[in-house]
């Protein structure tokens, strides 16, 4: 029976309870939760009542990929995946996907999700993004991130071919990681949302927003030689 470990870096989040409510009771029993505390000020004590059921990493500030990759360090898991401390996993989510990841064959895979608001409404219609083909998957990449993070399963042997995220890029770490991992191996679509995405107002992707425009164009021009190469030769098939 594999191995999922769940990654939930933590910082000044009201909503970490629910997070972790969400991971406790899924329906599949072997994965492991591990929570890695970023520095938090806040909030910290919504963690207690769990700390029988995770793995509780306290570390100094560093930002989310650097919380990450301490999870990643620690995890005993055979598949990465990674809850933002602000959503919620649907509670068949690690059954659901781990399934299809063994059917397909696939070492990374991502699922369609909805938004919901502070109050836990889901607030738009499904939006996962699932281009037809490689070609079309590799040009939509080349261009933006089409893939929330939250709703990734990874085999970790892949971190072996990659290497992890990236500590140096604050927002975008997880669109350079897909950017690699994509030129190297099939990435695969679960078209079920597993993922309550929340949109809230302190939430870093509004609060930072010109920032990560930056980020987003410094990305795009670091993978931009590899990727119109990787188009190319689709288009030659």
């Amino acid at each position: 029976m594999s191995k999922v470990s769940i990654i939930v870096p933590f910082y000044n989040c009201p909503y970490i309870d629910q997070a972790l409510d969400s991971l406790v009771n899924q329906t599949y029993s072997n994965i492991e939760i591990i929570v890695v505390n970023d520095g938090s000020t806040q909030f910290s004590e919504r963690i207690t009542p769990y700390l029988d059921k995770i793995k509780y990493i306290q570390k100094e500030n560093g930002g989310t990929a650097s919380a990450l990759n301490t999870g990643i360090k620690h995890a005993t898991g055979d598949y990465f995946c990674w809850l933002s401390s602000d959503d919620i996993y649907y509670l068949e989510k690690i059954e659901i996907q781990l399934t299809f990841m063994k059917k397909e064959n696939s070492l990374f895979s991502y699922t369609n999700y909805y938004s919901i608001n502070e109050k836990n409404e889901i607030i738009t219609p499904t939006l996962g993004i699932n281009p037809p083909n490689r070609l079309q998957l590799l040009k939509m990449m080349s261009r933006g991130n089409i893939i929330n993070g939250c709703t990734v399963m990874i085999n970790k042997n892949i971190f072996d071919h990659t290497g992890a995220f990236d500590e140096t890029l604050p927002y975008t770490h997880d669109y350079d990681l897909w950017l690699r991992i994509i030129q190297k191996f099939n990435i695969h679509y679960l078209d079920q949302p597993l993922l309550l995405y929340r949109v809230h107002k302190q939430m870093g992707t509004k609060k930072y927003a010109d920032i990560i425009k930056k980020e987003i164009k410094l990305v795009v021009n670091r993978h931009k030689v590899l990727m119109k190469q990787l188009i190319l030769e689709q288009l030659k098939k």
